[in-house]
């Protein structure tokens, strides 16, 4: 079949106004640009946005706005190729820093779009979550899942900062985001990070499983941490070193848009990550990492964020020769696998 379609210019001018009038548009002169061959189009650029450029910037914030202004004060990391009006990191992922100072509170609220907090500095902030009063620590995950409750918190003397990762701009592309107002919400003593501490065992009281959709809310790094490494040093010959976040219960994604996982590269590695269909985000949590995406090449120092189109091959360098390198990475791959466009190239 020709590749040449008719293009809009060649109808006339009355037969076009015609079709507008009734609301009506030809799909020939746009079937390309929707269908196009072999690879999809992508407004996804590979961006990176080194933290030592935010921090001040974010700090600044916390002094320019109060948190009773800001509600959630966040810069969004806004990925130029959607333009940055639209804050997304990718079609379905928005990032943004979040600043928290000492003594504030953000208020109890709740929304359609899945969240997750990677925290990135500080310590003596909290987020409670559907009752449960989660501790944030550096390279903790913390889930807010839809629907659910969350409100922020700090007790202690330092600026805590934390990444966010949700799915807003396609639950916003569905028509169906918005938020409730709450208050401040009681404090239950249950902790899923100690009822599921153990892989492979998860609680059964009088044989009853939990009902809970989301009974895990808060993934400690030091658990995460300890699970790659023995994962190494248990299969040496291991490519990638990489775990994921999951549902204790279901053995599922931990949310069901977006994926999360950690990846350790030994020193001196070099990992290369096949092209697959999801737009990928990588956060360094330790160490340093040269990231190859495209024509471009990223050095992610500590705290730094990046992100990659789909369909796109990496390639990682632990650019370390005596350490272990760490990051967070988040994609749209349970997305993907349930519309059945996940595909791996």
């Amino acid at each position: 079949m020709s590749q040449e379609l008719g293009r809009l210019e060649d109808l006339p001018q009355d037969y076009r106004d015609a079709l507008a009038s009734h609301n009506l548009v030809p799909l020939w002169p746009s079937l390309r640009g929707v269908l196009p061959p072999d690879v999809p189009t992508r407004q996804t650029r590979a961006t990176h946005w080194p933290y030592q450029t935010i921090r001040p910037l974010l700090r600044k914030a916390g002094e320019l706005t109060p948190i009773e202004k800001a509600e959630r004060r966040v810069l969004v990391l806004a990925n130029p190729g959607h333009g940055l009006d639209k804050m997304q990191a990718s079609a379905a992922i928005y990032l943004g820093m979040q600043l928290l100072l000492p003594g504030e509170w953000a208020p109890s609220h709740r929304h359609t779009p899945n969240a997750v907090r990677m925290v990135v500095e500080g310590a003596g902030a909290w987020s409670t979550v559907d009752g449960e009063k989660c501790e944030m620590v550096r390279g903790d995950l913390i889930l807010t899942p839809t629907g659910l409750w969350h409100e922020h918190g700090h007790d202690g003397s330092e600026p805590v900062v934390w990444l966010d990762v949700l799915d807003l701009p396609l639950v916003h592309y569905l028509e169906t985001s918005y938020h409730v107002n709450g208050g401040r919400q009681t404090v239950n003593p249950q902790r899923g990070e100690r009822a599921y501490a153990r892989g492979g065992v998860v609680p059964s009281p009088v044989f009853q499983r939990s009902s809970k959709a989301y009974p895990m809310l808060r993934y400690p790094w030091a658990d995460a941490r300890a699970a790659l490494e023995s994962l190494a040093a248990d299969q040496p010959d291991l490519g990638a070193v990489q775990v994921t976040y999951t549902n204790p219960e279901t053995g599922a994604h931990c949310e069901n848009i977006l994926g999360f996982y950690a990846l350790m590269l030994r020193p001196g590695q070099t990992l290369p990550l096949p092209a697959r269909s999801p737009a990928t985000v990588l956060h360094q949590i330790e160490g340093s990492t040269e990231v190859q995406v495209e024509a471009q090449t990223f050095t992610l120092a500590e705290a730094d964020t990046c992100c990659s189109p789909g369909y796109t091959p990496i390639t990682l360098k632990n650019t370390s020769p005596d350490q272990p390198a760490f990051l967070f990475m988040a994609d749209e791959t349970p997305l993907h696998q349930k519309l059945g466009v996940y595909e791996v190239r």
